[in-house]
């Protein structure tokens, strides 16, 4: 019981930044939490801090002992609350990341909301367009959207992604609209620039050739339109997009709420690839954490709802 003591107050002194802080929550005086932390680094002979009057500082072993020390509490509490009369209770630090973009609209808007239900749970949100390795630095589930790599990762589809070439009315009235994906080339296309993450080009299913498969096939090709505008920000594009400066390919997450509105209209609707997906991913683990699980259930409630994706923000209500 004392080893389990000493993880549990290196775990609330890493997360509240202080051994003041930890004793406060405690009800203890700070020497005591000191003590037991000098016991545990001399049992495992290993510094874990670097403490100052100022602040406290985990060492690189620190890091990497306290997501395991996160984990071995939760699956403690876990255990102990599935036999207890007040039944399963959501614990520990969960760790999030997802696109910026998708990020900003349709994760953390949910994130406090989550919370609200397991108010045990703490939660950090990183919203990065660049490839985050989740496993590697650390996080507990990461939400992506479209094609996935193959990986070690475990996927969770949460819901379907369509992408959509889309123009205000009035650029369409302007400049007429597009009828085959090779009209693309007479037409101000807003393009992902190249140090972008999707540098693929734009997908159209596309008539196979009449001896390449039977009347309706379909086979999914890659266009790399171009226009006076590029930008490495999908939410510039949009903006670029409603502004009138040309046509642009976004997915429905980002655009359903201005096609809804009238904002902006589809082209090139009969040449739509078929959907991919939002996806849910976090390392292969023997046992995977109850928070995690929780989050990613709460996550496909919310994406199911056929009125989520058309507002800007998610509608009211929690699972």
């Amino acid at each position: 019981m004392d080893k389990f003591k000493q993880l549990e107050t290196f775990a609330a002194v890493a997360l509240r930044g202080s051994l003041t802080a930890a004793a406060k929550a405690e009800g203890v005086a700070p020497a005591i939490i000191g003590r037991r932390l000098d016991a545990l680094e001399a049992r495992l002979g290993v510094k874990l801090m670097v403490r100052t009057t100022r602040r406290i500082t985990l060492t690189h072993e620190g890091s990497a002992f306290l997501e395991d020390c996160q984990r071995v509490l939760t699956d403690l509490a876990n255990a102990e609350a599935s036999v207890s009369a007040g039944g399963v209770k959501a614990s520990g630090h969960l760790r999030l990341t997802a696109p910026a973009g998708f990020g900003r609209r349709h994760v953390a808007p949910l994130v406090p909301r989550f919370r609200e239900l397991h108010p045990e749970v703490t939660i950090s949100l990183n919203l990065s367009d660049r490839v985050v390795d989740v496993a590697g630095e650390g996080y507990d589930c990461a939400v992506r959207v479209g094609d996935l790599p193959d990986s070690s990762l475990v996927s969770v589809r949460l819901a379907d992604n369509r992408r959509l070439c889309v123009a205000t009315p009035r650029y369409l009235q302007q400049h007429g609209r597009p009828q085959t994906p090779a009209d693309l080339v007479r037409f101000d296309c807003l393009t992902l620039s190249s140090d972008a993450s999707q540098t693929r080009g734009w997908a159209f299913a596309m008539p196979r050739d009449a001896d390449g498969g039977g009347a309706g096939a379909r086979e999914l090709v890659y266009l790399r339109p171009g226009g006076p505008l590029d930008c490495s920000d999908g939410q510039v594009l949009r903006e670029w997009c409603l502004a009138g400066y040309g046509i642009a390919w976004r997915s429905t997450w980002e655009v359903e709420s201005d096609i809804a509105a009238g904002r902006l209209v589809t082209v090139l609707d009969d040449y739509a690839a078929p959907p991919n997906g939002i996806y849910a991913l976090f390392p292969q683990r023997k046992h995977l954490a109850l928070r995690v699980r929780l989050w990613i259930d709460f996550l496909k409630h919310h994406y199911a709802q056929p009125d989520f994706w058309g507002s800007a923000a998610p509608v009211a209500g929690a699972v």
